[in-house]
């Protein structure tokens, strides 16, 4: 089996988000978790995906990392850092 593009989670201070998924989006995720699973032979929540496949994708978008690099400009009296 190819490797999937999610490999392990980070342990991460999670954000509450409340969203809606369409039931097909919903069927692919939890069938996605359970490629995942019998890949790493551990169970895992759906919807513990959910953040890695929306960070994996806004880093993999060349044109969202350009207009973010354009639109930044430093802080006044700061560092520029995060």
């Amino acid at each position: 089996m190819p490797k999937l593009k999610i490999g392990a989670l980070p342990d991460d201070r999670p954000v509450k988000v409340t969203t809606e998924l369409s039931a097909r989006v919903h069927r692919d995720l939890v069938a996605y978790a359970e490629a995942l699973a019998r890949e790493n032979g551990q169970p895992i929540d759906p919807l513990k995906l959910i953040a890695p496949m929306l960070a994996r994708f806004m880093a993999s978008d060349r044109a969202f990392a350009k207009a973010r690099r354009v639109g930044q400009a430093p802080r006044a009296g700061g560092d520029g850092t995060d």
